[in-house]
């Protein structure tokens, strides 16, 4: 008598951002006797999600979109599949899929689900009057959708968890805390920390709210006034996000010659292993991959005082926390690390410790596994 595999569906947006950030805990999943099922937009990364033995069904759903139609037609195309996969959990990640997810789950009879706030993106960090507008609409939505009965909220900082909890979109005990994607720290050769001039690097999509702008800002003051430093931002531009800075701008800066702009790399090891201070302005993460990733490589962060980046990185502990788009105390925390190599040397050393002990792969693996298992067996 044999006894078949629990199935686990994935719902992610887009499969570049499965493939960085759950690759690895879907094929752990996948090695402790689940079958496995990722459900996305497949735009260059599906092969490789197949060729590590996961099955993957395309879905059209545009992350850019605010038309209601669009997300009836997605809704009604993840109904279909979850009917004809009946899994015995999905694992939705980012406010999207939560919402159209949690629909369809209820309409075909899911039992478990794990709804994965990764931060919460340009619906609540952008000022726009759209956004302001759909913002309350959103936020009723996720008290109805977010939390249902069997269901469980997953959180990458304490931030968030407290926000949501308190708001009334997550019941107290639901809610899971599981620090980010994780890291395996031995991929991460120690960065030139001690290189002159210093390379600062930047390593984001070119998002408006990855605080891109004032990175350049900060860089034109500082190269002005002529400190021998190199800047570059790694990362390239996300036309499905609403936030994608526009190719015009982008042109200007590079015409400039303060920043250099690399574009989008597979080898951020061998990146970092170059720099000698790791920026990430941004306005609001879940747990920015890359601060975990610079931290493995032993370099001094620079980052904002927001949710999520303040969980990685300490203020004068393994970097050095700004506030929010301020280009001024962007500058100065710069220039404090830029002329100092020793002080760069002793935060990289600090930040590479925390990685080792609080967010590890394997630490993510583990904690999202014992999570699985729990709600299979019914145990929450």
């Amino acid at each position: 008598m044999t006894t078949s595999r629990p199935k686990l569906v994935f719902f992610v947006s887009v499969d570049w951002f499965f493939y960085s950030h759950f690759l690895e805990r879907a094929m752990a999943a996948r090695d402790a006797g689940y079958e496995v099922v990722v459900l996305t937009r497949i735009i260059d990364h599906g092969e490789r999600i197949k060729a590590a033995g996961l099955r993957v069904i395309h879905l059209d759903l545009d992350r850019r979109s605010l038309n209601p139609l669009g997300g009836v037609k997605a809704l009604f195309h993840v109904w279909r599949v979850f009917s004809y996969e009946k899994p015995a959990l999905v694992h939705q990640v980012a406010l999207k899929p939560i919402l159209i997810g949690s629909l369809a789950a209820k309409f075909s009879g899911i039992p478990h689900i794990i709804n994965a706030v990764v931060g919460t993106g340009y619906l609540f960090s952008s000022r726009s009057f759209t956004t302001r507008l759909l913002r309350p609409i959103a936020q009723i939505a996720l008290k109805r959708l977010m939390n249902p009965r069997g269901s469980k909220v997953v959180f990458e900082n304490n931030d968030d968890l407290s926000t949501f909890a308190n708001g009334g979109y997550v019941r107290e005990n639901d809610a899971v805390l599981i620090a980010g994607a994780g890291v395996r720290p031995d991929d991460y050769p120690a960065g030139g920390v001690f290189a002159s001039p210093p390379l600062v690097v930047l390593v984001a999509r070119l998002l408006w709210d990855k605080g891109i702008g004032e990175f350049v800002e900060a860089a034109r003051r500082i190269k002005r006034a002529g400190i021998s430093v190199r800047f570059a931002v790694i990362g390239d531009i996300d036309p499905g996000n609403r936030a994608s800075i526009d190719e015009a701008t982008l042109r200007d800066w590079r015409k400039e010659g303060h920043v250099e702009f690399w574009g989008f790399r597979t080898d951020i090891a061998s990146v970092l292993q170059q720099a000698a201070i790791a920026c990430l302005p941004s306005y609001r993460e879940g747990l920015p991959k890359s601060l975990l990733e610079a931290m493995a490589a032993s370099l001094p962060c620079v980052t904002t005082d927001v949710p999520g980046c303040r969980d990685a990185v300490r203020h004068c502990d393994n970097g050095l926390l700004v506030a929010p788009r301020d280009a001024t105390s962007l500058q100065q925390a710069l220039l404090k690390l830029i002329c100092d190599p020793d002080l760069r040397a002793q935060m990289g050393k600090r930040g590479r410790a925390r990685v080792e002990t609080e967010f590890s792969s394997q630490q993510v693996i583990g904690q999202t596994l014992a999570l699985y298992h729990r709600m299979i067996a019914g145990r929450g």
